[in-house]
């Protein structure tokens, strides 16, 4: 589904044009001719871009970015701002009213459809489930009271010219400024990460004599690992004209030109510090939610969601390669007295210690998971029986040894008894899983029934 782009002007020809272009390049357009249309079509269809005319009949264009910014529905609606003056007081307060960009009228088509495809695939790339949206009370992430100060990087052929620049900037920015050579910036920037860790944005200063190596050290940040999710922006004259429109499609996220005052730098730098940290905030959020999904809050240990893929695939290629593998079914000795007599609290610890004892006994390319209220499962890759079972009375080694120590100072004495069957030892073509961990989950009944804190083997489980 191609893009939909709110145009807003008040100028019917100019709303044309834009239709025109926008049209060729397979976008789909909606129009207004002034400011209460724009909100009202904002608000009802969510555009996923708005080029706004400032200079509107009813609205003015600042009032209509005050508007969209606050409105829960448009404030991450990417914005750029036309304007036909050019006055620099009326650029800044595009900026203050929350464009993401201002461009002069008429705009260079080049740049103007490189920013647009830019900041379309800036807001593709933010656009992960954000708590915001969850309509349950309680879940809503408090909005930041107190942005921390930022780090920002100036790279320049001539570290004259950067300290310049950092001179002007010194006034506008709290943020802390660092200057670095072209090869310190896709180095481990020391000066940098000694402080606040690597720059959060890089300002990539062009003097025109080599554009080129401008927009291929930012090509070169976008794809350098620790860099590739900083904010970059070109200024001089690789950041205007052809060269500005192949450094929006090469990953900058922003591009002026060298006439560009300290003040709007400045403010641009501010939008780039703050949208970065929007978005790193999205993907810790989308990260938190992977990890849960296939981990046990409480152990840390993988759940039962993310084990019975990985056994299947543990046995498919023991399967194709023709080797054993071991499933080991693990369960807490009368875990049910330590709750009773000693609180789902210590119940916890005690769950928490032994999951650690566990994980530190078996090898990486073992897979440890909690599949039940005090129950464990371990898959051993590549183990036939006799290493299997020598594991397995580690295990129950592990946790017989030593008490556990609660937070109360009480000790526990707690053991556990283990299931295993073993798998691929008598040149079996495939493996059934379930059979196979229903054999483990027997020889487990048979550990409990001899008496626990034992290791009993269901032998060739296939």
């Amino acid at each position: 589904m191609s893009a939909r782009i709110l145009i807003t002007d008040d100028v019917a020809a100019n709303r044309i044009v834009q239709q025109a272009r926008l049209s060729a390049a397979c976008y789909e357009t909606v129009l207004a001719c002034n400011g209460a249309g724009c909100l009202a079509v904002a608000r009802l269809d969510q555009p996923d871009l708005v080029l706004l005319d400032l200079d509107l009949p009813d609205i003015s264009g600042l009032d209509v970015l005050r508007t969209l910014r606050r409105d829960a529905r448009c404030r991450d609606i990417p914005v750029i701002a036309l304007t036909a003056t050019s006055a620099p007081t009326e650029r800044l307060a595009a900026f203050a009213a929350g464009a993401d960009d201002v461009m002069d009228r008429p705009a260079n088509e080049r740049v103007l459809m490189a920013r647009l495809r830019n900041l379309l695939r800036l807001k593709a790339e933010g656009e992960f489930p954000a708590t915001e949206g969850i309509p349950l009370a309680g879940l809503a992430e408090a909005p930041a009271a107190f942005e921390p100060q930022g780090t920002i990087a100036l790279v320049a052929p001539l570290a004259t010219r950067a300290e310049s620049l950092r001179a002007a900037l010194a006034d506008q920015l709290r943020d802390r400024l660092v200057v670095l050579s072209r090869s310190e910036a896709l180095t481990d920037i020391p000066t940098a990460r000694d402080h606040d860790g690597l720059p959060e944005v890089f300002v990539l200063m062009d003097d025109g004599q080599n554009p080129s190596a401008t927009l291929r050290l930012l090509s070169e940040l976008k794809s350098h690992q620790p860099t590739r999710h900083a904010a970059v922006c070109v200024v001089g004259p690789a950041g205007e004209g052809d060269e500005a429109a192949m450094a929006f499609d090469l990953g900058a996220d922003d591009a002026v030109g060298p006439s560009v005052m300290p003040e709007e730098l400045a403010l641009r730098i501010r939008g780039l510090l703050r949208r970065k940290r929007q978005s790193d905030r999205r993907r810790a959020r989308m990260q938190d939610g992977l990890r849960l999904a296939m981990r046990d809050p409480l152990t840390g240990l993988y759940n039962r969601r993310f084990v019975v893929p990985q056994l299947a695939a543990i046995a498919a290629r023991a399967c194709e390669e023709g080797t054993p593998f071991a499933v080991m079914v693990m369960d807490l000795d009368r875990f049910k007295q330590v709750n009773d007599l000693h609180g789902h609290a210590a119940g916890d610890q005690v769950l928490i210690e032994a999951a650690r004892r566990l994980s530190a006994n078996l090898r990486e390319t073992d897979v440890l998971a909690r599949i039940g209220g005090e129950e464990f499962l371990a898959i051993l890759p590549g183990s036939c029986t006799a290493n299997a079972r020598r594991v397995a009375e580690r295990l129950c080694q592990a946790m017989d040894e030593d008490p556990i120590r609660l937070a109360s100072g009480e000790v526990l004495h707690v053991t556990v008894s283990i299931g295993v069957a073993v798998a691929g030892t008598g040149g079996e073509a495939g493996f059934a899983i379930e059979r196979l961990v229903e054999q483990a989950d027997l020889a487990l009944l048979d550990s409990k029934g001899a008496g626990r804190n034992q290791v009993t083997f269901r032998m060739n489980a296939a």
